[in-house]
């Protein structure tokens, strides 16, 4: 995340006009939602939850587990959808909706990796020494 914070404050005027800035950002973001995703699936897996239709699903079954808090899932939700649209080129990427995810939106990143770690610490197994 820290990578991407530095273009924050980029216009969409520069943004557009700069394919290395976008694959910069564009995949930093694919990065980090399919590694939402990434331990999504092994949550959903591990826990024996129903099979996901889509990567959207995902975050919806984690809410059902109660994992994620359900007035986040809209926000998840959009990862997954945003996600499909850089990895399938799903027509022209928007720079507008791309510097809103990284100027409002990064703290979803972190509001899930703070529910994350908050489910996996009374799973974790102490070592024997």
């Amino acid at each position: 995340m820290k990578q991407i914070n530095e273009y924050a404050d980029i216009s969409v005027k520069d943004y557009a006009a700069d394919w290395k800035i976008q694959r910069i950002v564009e995949r930093t973001l694919q990065m980090m939602i399919e590694t939402c995703l990434d331990i999504s699936g092994h949550i959903i897996s591990d826990e024996k939850l129903r099979v996901p239709e889509t990567y959207a699903v995902m975050f919806r079954i984690l809410v059902e587990k109660g994992i994620l808090k359900g007035s986040q899932l809209e926000a998840f939700e959009k990862m997954a959808k945003f996600r499909n649209i850089i990895v399938h080129d799903y027509g022209k990427i928007d720079a507008e909706i791309v510097l809103g995810i990284l100027q409002k939106n990064l703290i979803d990143f972190e509001t899930y990796k703070v529910a994350i770690v908050d489910y996996l610490k009374p799973r974790a197994k102490t070592p024997k020494c």
